[in-house]
């Protein structure tokens, strides 16, 4: 049985991670589990479960957790406990929110794992730095992201791990909410609006991000990450059904694409299992009702942090640091209602062009460019509070 650590089982790639671990229990046995807060699912997971240990990061709720665990099960607590259980297990899953998940990445791959990696945000980030990471014997990562697991399938399936005979990268979008709109029109869209995502249930932030395309920016600094293309490589194309969740386009002109229903519990199978397969169908299609499949060239001009992102990754450096970091800022003070959808991009336009072009030499320069990053952020949010 291969030994599994959930860092972040409670939200919705967790969640889904145990419902695929539950489908050939087998061949999976967790030995941690961990979230922020979220005792009352964590206790329920440790119940379903049994692991050796569960990892809250909330100290103030330990206490009624360890009254609610099997007997047996450890509770650790603290801001370093999701760290601590990213290590010890064959493979670990970092499904943890946004920039906090660094440290996690880091341990696991530090710890020679096999990291199946849901926050993409972390490599992003601190790219350099996870790649030397990534060094480490026995290390690995394999993206949950359902487009990067498609291009790592595609890789597979042409026979070759390598990218030498690789012409682009093409990753699909789905093109969120607001598709097709103008960016007049989008000056007025609610909270609610942007979270009514057409094809994916996802949390809060990362639907923000679809609507904005900025997850797709951030997808493709992570696609130049994974696989070591080059930006002018690396194409999107927005595909409303969401059945092509990426393609591989090959020197010769053939096109090796990823097809099923839109389903994340099929890359996280396939991030668990690989080299071998999920036994166990999810995301199958139905070929008679898939019906026409359309793709199109996304707006930047409505969506401008698409190339905010390409314009960040093409710098380098800590420059994505500071492109996510301000993407965090303005995602939640949208959410916050404190600032327009409209506003997002401008507020990570304005905290990029105060990059002072510093590299990614270690974590805590990484840790300082978010830190920076974030507090110029807070400053143009500010100002339009105030304006308003």
């Amino acid at each position: 049985m291969k030994t599994v650590s959930l860092v972040g089982s409670t939200g919705s790639i967790g969640t889904q991670a145990v419902d695929v671990i539950r489908a050939e229990p087998e061949r999976y046995r967790v030995v941690a589990i961990g979230a922020s807060t979220s005792a009352d699912r964590l206790a329920e997971q440790a119940q379903l479960l049994r692991p050796d240990r569960v990892a809250i990061a909330d100290s103030a709720l330990a206490a009624d957790l360890e009254a609610r665990v099997p007997h047996g099960t450890e509770v650790w607590a603290g801001p370093e406990a999701l760290v601590a259980i990213a290590t010890g297990a064959e493979v670990v899953l970092n499904a943890v929110v946004g920039f906090a998940g660094l440290p996690v990445t880091l341990a696991a791959l530090e710890s020679g794992a096999r990291l199946a990696l849901a926050n993409k945000e972390s490599l992003i980030a601190g790219g350099p730095v996870v790649q030397r990471a990534r060094q480490t014997p026995g290390a690995e990562i394999l993206p949950v992201d359902s487009e990067h697991s498609a291009i790592h399938q595609c890789l597979q399936a042409a026979g070759r791990s390598g990218t030498e005979r690789v012409a682009r990268i093409v990753l699909t979008c789905s093109g969120g909410p607001f598709r097709g709109r103008t960016r007049a029109e989008l000056a007025a869209v609610t909270v609610d609006d942007a979270l009514a995502h057409p094809t994916w249930r996802m949390g809060p932030k990362i639907t923000i991000d679809s609507s904005t395309l900025m997850n797709k920016g951030l997808e493709v600094i992570e696609a130049q990450e994974l696989f070591g293309i080059g930006y002018d490589r690396i194409d999107v194309v927005v595909h409303p059904q969401s059945i092509v969740h990426s393609m591989v386009e090959f020197t010769d002109g053939a096109t090796v694409a990823q097809l099923s229903s839109p389903d994340m519990r099929l890359p996280i199978g396939y991030a668990l299992a690989f080299p071998d397969r999920a036994s166990y169908a999810f995301g199958a299609l139905d070929w008679g009702a898939v019906g026409s499949l359309e793709f199109e060239l996304p707006d930047r001009e409505a969506f401008p942090c698409l190339g905010l992102a390409y314009a960040a990754g093409e710098q380098g450096g800590t420059a994505p640091a500071w492109l996510n970091g301000a993407n965090e800022v303005a995602n939640a003070a949208f959410l916050e209602k404190l600032i327009p959808w409209t506003a997002i991009s401008e507020v990570i336009e304005e905290t990029l062009a105060a990059h002072d072009g510093t590299p990614a030499t270690s974590v805590d320069v990484v840790i300082e460019a978010d830190r920076r990053a974030r507090a110029r952020a807070a400053r143009s949010v500010e100002r339009r509070t105030a304006a308003a």
